[in-house]
């Protein structure tokens, strides 16, 4: 952190200050602190196995092809383009042009980036529900938007969006919209009812929406997921992004996509050419295949994710947590208030030591810090047995 208060010689700070809030990610510390500890790390979101063999071989077989080792077409090659439109269609009854109304970027982050950089400028306010993944606020932060949060609160066994309160948070001021459905971190999956309104709000104050959809196959139980982009009015003013790191468990390709009306792409093409211009050429080619993969690769990768939501929720509860069991995503967000505690940093910071697993306190997604300050965050996407034992080590907090 002594780098990021330097000045120069002319005793300006060296980081931009619209940065200046943003340290080193929590992920990089507890992390850090897993491996220090040796204990199990359920804090970041990423599998501890690849997917399916027959994509990774599609990458290889790209590489050895000579596909995508130079500079891919700045839009995304055509085979994935054309993949990912199908898959709109095929899912969503969703209709996009491959070649002009689909951008394939590093990722979903750099998806999100792209997007803000491109659509918001010095002043404009962005609305984004909170908690939120933590890029969301850089990003608004680096294109000169103020962010202006909308918390959703536990209620009836999930955390819930207050729709008057979103409606009371828009000003003349309010450019855009920025939505995460399924949530991360609450695992809370927007309704019908919910995004209609939504939809009807965004039409009525002309508002621009950014929707992050990386979860979309990851919902549970009687849960569906909705593009908002489906609903009256909003194709033409939404930006869907969608990723292949969480639904098929690659996430160091850093392969995602946005989808919209050909002049919100051309937006965002402009920016995201000056980020990364390109990237994951050979991986590509693989995620087109990957998309092509049958409905049964869904079904089973959804109802694997099921039992292991089940068995970390139920052993989270046995120990004391008070569990929020998530409709999506592969996160678990829990209490710690049972426990007798109330400070989520000091609880992630000190469980390392007290049962020899890693969580992500969720304050960490709040500007408002009180909200979440006893809300902690679990990932289930681990092998099983990772997961039995996370569960045994957590008893010792019911002792």
């Amino acid at each position: 952190m002594a780098a990021m208060t330097s000045t120069s010689g002319s005793g300006r700070p060296l980081l931009n200050r619209r940065l200046t809030e943003f340290g080193t990610t929590i992920f990089a510390e507890m992390s850090a602190l897993a491996v220090s500890t040796d204990a199990i790390n359920l804090g970041q979101g990423f599998p501890d196995t690849d997917g399916p063999e027959a994509v990774r071989e599609a990458a290889v077989r790209a590489l050895r092809d000579g596909r995508g080792n130079q500079y891919p077409p700045g839009p995304g090659v055509p085979e994935l383009r054309t993949a990912i439109t199908g898959h709109q269609l095929s899912r969503y009854s969703l209709t996009y042009d491959p070649d002009h109304e689909v951008l394939v970027t590093a990722g979903a982050t750099e998806a999100i980036a792209a997007s803000l950089l491109a659509l918001v400028e010095p002043g404009d306010e962005v609305i984004a529900l909170e908690p939120y993944y933590d890029s969301y606020a850089a990003s608004i932060a680096l294109a000169g938007g103020t962010r202006v949060p909308v918390t959703l609160r536990p209620r009836e066994g999930r955390f819930r969006l207050d729709l008057d309160e979103l409606r009371d948070a828009v000003t003349p001021r309010t450019r855009l919209l920025l939505l995460n459905t399924p949530h991360n971190p609450t695992g809370t999956v927007l309704t019908r009812a919910e995004l209609a309104e939504i939809a009807r709000l965004a039409v009525e104050r002309d508002l621009l929406v950014v929707t992050d959809e990386v979860y979309e196959h990851l919902v549970f139980d009687d849960a569906e997921h909705i593009p908002l982009a489906s609903f009256p009015g909003m194709r033409e003013r939404t930006v869907t992004i969608g990723s292949a790191g969480k639904t098929f468990s690659f996430t160091g390709w850093k392969v995602g996509w946005v989808t919209s009306s050909p002049e919100l792409v051309a937006a965002v093409r402009s920016a995201k050419q000056f980020l990364t211009y390109v990237a994951s050429g050979p991986f590509q080619y693989a995620v087109a295949e990957a998309l092509a993969l049958p409905g049964s690769f869904f079904e089973d990768f959804r109802a694997d994710m099921r039992a292991k939501r089940d068995l970390l929720s139920e052993g989270l509860a046995a120990a004391g947590f008070e569990v929020y069991r998530p409709a999506g995503t592969y996160f678990v967000t829990t209490d710690i208030r049972p426990l007798g505690e109330s400070d989520g940093f000091a609880f992630c910071r000190a469980l390392p030591e007290r049962a020899g697993v890693v969580a992500i306190p969720n304050a960490v997604f709040y500007d408002h810090r009180e909200e979440g300050a006893p809300f902690v965050r679990f990932a289930f996407c681990k092998r099983t047995s990772v997961l039995q034992e996370a569960v045994s080590r957590l008893k010792a907090l019911a002792a």
